[in-house]
């Protein structure tokens, strides 16, 4: 086609996507034409503000490295990623609620036995977790791998302080026993800022946001048949709960991180000061 103009553009362009031989590659591709279009239709940018727009996403790949995605940053702060989470996460009454994996997951962790101490260097308030694995309908599930891994004090995490650390820390791999439970110390994570040295950091400032989220324990569970359960479990007296940067609190995945007194933990391990105890029961979703 020639001569197209801003009302014949969008068709044009479709067109030509006619031959894509992959189906679903050419319904996401002629969709995305059509929204976009519409979009700058909508918001009639300048030339000023689309040269603008092209360096913004130039800079956002360009502070992507190993350590750091900064596009799944963009995707979080934009509610993207908990769309697509939600999209894909339609669960049962009694299936534990979804939210973001987070940049910081390490498929490596290593798997320690029901008991342990997975703070290493990091320091803080001592954290005893315990918790159970189910069905929906409520049969222990046995033998559930538990991927745990979470911020320190300060609010930073094992993968952004190897060096100092000396490896990783607050971070594990459990399996469920007999009765689906499964139990560890660590330390209290804090709430922390989302990186905001970058472009997604500039959007947040120009759009009059912070980019804080509020402190929680990161919880990947995994049983055969079922599917795999990515999860936070947030603190109840942490701020910004009403309004973490990516969207990621959900009701049921609040929780109290209980202030205990010196004593004899629900573990049994003898404590010489207070410390924290978060108590929590998941259940997963058939596959």
């Amino acid at each position: 086609m020639r001569d197209v103009n801003e009302h014949t553009i969008t068709q044009a362009v479709v067109d030509r996507l006619a031959d894509t031989p992959d189906p679903r590659l050419k319904t996401v591709v002629t969709s995305l034409v059509r929204h976009l279009h519409d979009f700058v239709r909508d918001v009639e940018p300048t030339f000023a503000e689309w040269q603008a727009a092209i360096a913004f996403l130039t800079r956002t790949g360009q502070t992507c490295d190993q350590h750091r995605q900064e596009f799944i940053l963009l995707s979080d702060i934009l509610g993207v990623s908990m769309l697509v989470d939600a999209l894909n996460h339609r669960m049962p009454e009694g299936a534990t609620e979804t939210t973001v994996l987070g940049p910081f997951y390490v498929e490596a962790a290593p798997e320690r036995q029901n008991g342990a101490d997975i703070a290493g260097p990091l320091e803080g308030t001592p954290l005893l977790v315990t918790g159970s694995v189910a069905t929906v309908g409520g049969q222990v599930l046995a033998g559930a791998t538990v991927d745990v891994w979470h911020a320190d004090d300060d609010g930073a995490y094992d993968v952004q302080q190897l060096d100092a650390l000396g490896g990783l820390a607050g971070r594990a791999r459990f399996r469920t026993d007999a009765q689906g439970r499964f139990h560890f110390w660590t330390v209290m994570p804090a709430w922390y800022p989302i990186p905001d040295d970058g472009p997604v950091g500039d959007l947040l400032t120009a759009t009059g946001r912070h980019p804080n989220r509020p402190a929680h324990l990161h919880v990947m569970i995994a049983a055969a048949g079922f599917e795999t359960l990515i999860t936070h479990i947030f603190a109840a007296d942490s701020p910004w709960l009403e309004s973490d940067a990516v969207f990621g609190v959900k009701t049921s995945l609040i929780a109290d991180f209980a202030e205990r007194p010196a004593g004899t933990a629900p573990d049994g391990r003898a404590m010489d000061r207070s410390y924290r105890h978060l108590a929590y029961d998941f259940g997963l979703k058939p596959a």
